[in-house]
């Protein structure tokens, strides 16, 4: 059993570990964009690119969980940063369109941020839950800010190469830290205990993994987190297509503009959702956080610059960080403690799985339809599922076993 103190230092270590990761990934979307351009990429090719890597990160999220629980969170968290090493340094030598690709594969084990949300789950009260993943959002945003800014100088300055292999050098920074700070085991409730129950060790067994979906307001809330993310997820792999050819901009301005998203970001996920968490129900800043995307999908579909964009975003963020952390956080509490590695997994597959789809319909969307469209859709989905949620209310809320 860990001492108050010391699980607070693993969990601040976490949060440094969490903040090195997103900034290597934001560094990384600074690149391959203009890199995938100048290999002759059109729309449709980016969108199979980064259907790819939805694929296989939707392929590896449950299995990276499952493993999680298994073998304890530093050696999850130890895969994902060795993956990442190889992944930058793969990305350093794609010189052609099939390197591109190729480059992608290590993505299978890069879930950092789960791991660390993993981490998180474990040592958190259940209680102070969602305020603790929300200060684990602060760390996106802080990555957000470096990763954008660091990688539109270095890949303008310095090529994209460099840029990659900063990257990879920094992932060895993080792996480095993970295996001297993060303890072996992070759960309270040992894999012994749970084998009592009759669970299984392996990792890819996919009945321990699909059983969860069965507990009480799980699979309703899983369903709400697919339908209602879905149009923001086709937006957000998009992105780097609109900014390019809708708002014209230059990869280093494209960076400030993520470096943008990233104070927003931190500044809700800081100072915003712990204040909220501690006086409304999760169920309740469900509703709104649904209710606000719907109005900001409205808001998308009519801006025509960068700066109605700018304006959108405080919203837009506001929406996503509030909707990421109370499902997250409805979802690890509807499991036992031995299970939580397992069902965060499930939940970065729900992401994969938006990104597995979303290029193809986004790519569609954008060459026939146009940015608009995007607004549109996400506009009608999340104002139906506000509507059956508000129907349904409360009764199929999650609760721990």
């Amino acid at each position: 059993m860990m001492e108050p103190a010391a699980k607070q230092k693993v969990i601040y270590i976490i949060y440094l570990i969490a903040a090195l990761d997103i900034t290597w990934l934001f560094l990384q979307f600074s690149i391959t964009p203009y890199l995938a351009r100048r290999l002759g990429f059109d729309t449709i090719w980016f969108g199979y690119l980064q259907t790819t890597v939805g694929v296989i990160q939707l392929l590896g999220g449950p299995i990276y969980g499952r493993f999680a629980d298994v073998f304890g969170a530093r050696a999850a968290l130890s895969v994902s940063c060795l993956a990442s090493v190889v992944y930058f340094l793969l990305l350093t030598v794609a010189d052609n369109t099939f390197m591109l690709f190729v480059h992608k594969l290590p993505a299978v084990f890069m879930h950092g941020l789960p791991g660390a949300q993993m981490v998180v789950a474990d040592l958190s009260e259940n209680e102070k839950r969602a305020d603790a993943l929300g200060k684990l959002g602060l760390c996106f945003g802080i990555g957000m800010i470096a990763g954008s800014s660091l990688g539109g100088t270095l890949s303008t300055r310095f090529g994209e190469k460099f840029a990659a292999s900063f990257a990879a050098v920094g992932s060895f920074v993080s792996l480095l830290l993970v295996l001297n700070f993060i303890p072996k085991q992070t759960k309270i409730q040992t894999m012994p205990e749970s084998n009592k129950k009759g669970s299984s060790n392996s990792v890819f067994n996919l009945g321990e993994i699909t059983r969860l979906m069965k507990f009480p307001g799980v699979a309703k809330t899983f369903t709400v987190k697919i339908i209602s993310g879905l149009p923001a997820g086709i937006f957000q792999v998009m992105f780097s297509i609109i900014a390019m050819n809708f708002f014209q901009l230059k990869a280093e301005q494209n960076g400030y503009l993520m470096a943008y998203f990233g104070i927003v970001q931190m500044v809700i996920q800081g100072a915003v959702i712990g204040r909220l968490t501690s006086r409304f129900s999760e169920y309740s800043l469900l509703l709104l956080s649904v209710g606000i995307s719907s109005l900001v999908g409205l808001a998308q579909a009519m801006m025509t610059n960068v700066f109605h964009f700018c304006l959108i975003v405080m919203p837009m963020m506001f929406s996503l960080s509030v909707f990421n952390v109370i499902t997250d956080s409805m979802l690890t509490k509807s499991v036992s403690p031995s299970d939580t590695g397992t069902m965060l997994g499930l939940c970065a597959s729900v992401q994969s799985l938006l990104r597995t789809v979303g290029p193809t319909i986004g790519g569609f969307l954008y060459e026939t339809y146009g940015v608009p469209s995007f607004g549109y859709i996400q506009c009608v989905i999340n104002a139906a599922v506000f509507s059956l949620l508000l129907a349904t209310g409360g009764r199929s809320q999650p609760h721990r076993p």
